[in-house]
């Protein structure tokens, strides 16, 4: 069998995104006849099919040379082996506290599809990324005419399970166990059709279902995909004029973005949900010392899956996380959330793909109030995304396009 990187690669993400459609299917079914339904506790046999995918992609990164070699050469093999050695230290500390191993395993989730961002980056590196994205956008249309059919027919029809919509209907939530989720993956879809030439249209219809879902994480992801496509635009001498006010519509979209209007909930507000008076709790209960503040106090204890297998505050210092800053403080400590944000800064700085800031600014706010790594499928597209930046180097090794031709590095954008 022939590996053709650039054909071959964006049809396995897009099979892997496509899992999501089935991966909660009972919990979309009961849904629909107006049953909300725990998360964690429908067929587990839908769900794996996402790892299958995701062990299929592995494999693939491994019988395919240029990304083999790609991912066990350069400075790769050192980085994974620091974020291992510490990773080991945190779980050797759950286990010091005398928490089940399965609480800081849980505490790995974040790590799940790190292999996508080691094939982001090698793809980077060697100057397809961009290549790869784009065809991955174009398969991805059919995904969001999916998802934008049962959207707006759930948002006239559904049951108001989660809330009720703009049009009358409940909240939609596709192909999604909550809108929230279904918010999250359309804002993403969002930032690929963003770094792709031609896609403003599926943007646009994008942008408009992660606004539909309600979901305020989504929303503000939303437009700020649109600010820096308005900011792209402009003629660099302009620029200045919309980063002036840029402050002033933060707040307004965040006051937007919590008004039942948009959210469809009664409890819109972001400081009587409970969700900041957690967070202060979690530092008033918790952190208790330096140690803490720096280490961690147990690896996993903020993770969803750990509330689900035991129930909630079963463990000291147990707690829904919803942030994924709070779930990196919580399990890797100051040095750990630092390490994150350095990276994120990083690639910013070491990028030459004029579509860095876009992709981590996303990144950043979507996990303000949303632990992004946990849920499928936007981490899997995340951390593909965050790699390609990551590696686009200003001089990429030259490959050949399917077509024979040298393949240029550009931005899709």
């Amino acid at each position: 069998m022939v590996l053709r990187l650039e054909k071959d690669l964006p049809l396995l993400l897009f099979g892997l995104v496509c899992t999501s459609t089935v991966a909660s299917l009972p919990q979309v079914q009961s849904a629909w006849a107006g049953i909300k339904e725990v998360y964690g506790e429908q067929e587990m046999g839908l769900r794996l099919l996402r790892e299958a995918m995701l062990a299929l992609l592995v494999c693939y990164a491994w019988a395919e040379p240029r990304l083999r070699n790609g991912i066990f050469s350069g400075p790769i093999p050192a980085f994974l082996s620091l974020i291992a050695a510490y990773v080991l230290c945190e779980i050797g500390y759950a286990v010091y506290l005398d928490l089940p191993l399965i609480v800081p395993m849980t505490g790995l989730r974040i790590f799940e599809y790190l292999p996508l961002a080691l094939i982001g980056f090698v793809c980077g590196r060697r100057g397809v990324a961009d290549w790869v994205i784009g065809r991955f956008a174009h398969c991805l249309r059919y995904y969001l005419l999916l998802q934008a059919g049962l959207a707006l027919a759930q948002a006239l029809w559904a049951p108001p399970l989660f809330g009720v919509s703009m049009l009358g209907g409940g909240r939609p939530f596709g192909t999604f166990v909550s809108p929230n989720l279904f918010g999250a993956a359309m804002a993403t879809c969002a930032l690929v059709f963003a770094v792709v030439p031609g896609m403003r249209r599926w943007l646009g219809l994008s942008v408009l279902l992660a606004l539909l879902s309600g979901s305020r994480t989504a929303f503000l992801s939303g437009l700020l995909v649109v600010f820096f496509r308005v900011y792209a635009a402009l003629r660099p001498r302009d620029r200045w004029a919309l980063w002036m006010p840029a402050p002033m519509l933060a707040v307004g979209a965040l006051i937007l973005a919590s008004s039942p209007l948009l959210s469809g909930r009664d409890d819109a507000d972001p400081t009587e949900d409970g969700r900041i008076a957690l967070w202060q709790r979690v530092f008033a209960n918790h952190v208790h010392d330096a140690a803490d503040l720096l280490f961690g106090w147990g690896l996993g204890l903020s993770s969803n899956t750990v509330n689900l297998l035991f129930g909630a505050e079963h463990f000291p210092g147990q707690f829904d996380s919803d942030s994924l800053y709070l779930f990196l403080l919580n399990g890797y400590g100051l040095i750990g959330l630092l390490a994150y944000l350095g990276l994120l800064w990083a690639t910013t700085r070491t990028s030459a793909h004029p579509g860095k800031g876009l992709v981590a600014a996303f990144i950043f706010v979507a996990g303000l109030t949303f632990n992004l790594w946990e849920y499928f499928p936007q981490n899997a597209v995340l951390m593909f995304l965050w790699g390609a930046m990551l590696g686009h180097s200003r001089h990429p090794v030259a490959l050949a396009q399917p077509n024979g031709q040298p393949q240029p590095a550009r931005f899709y954008g």
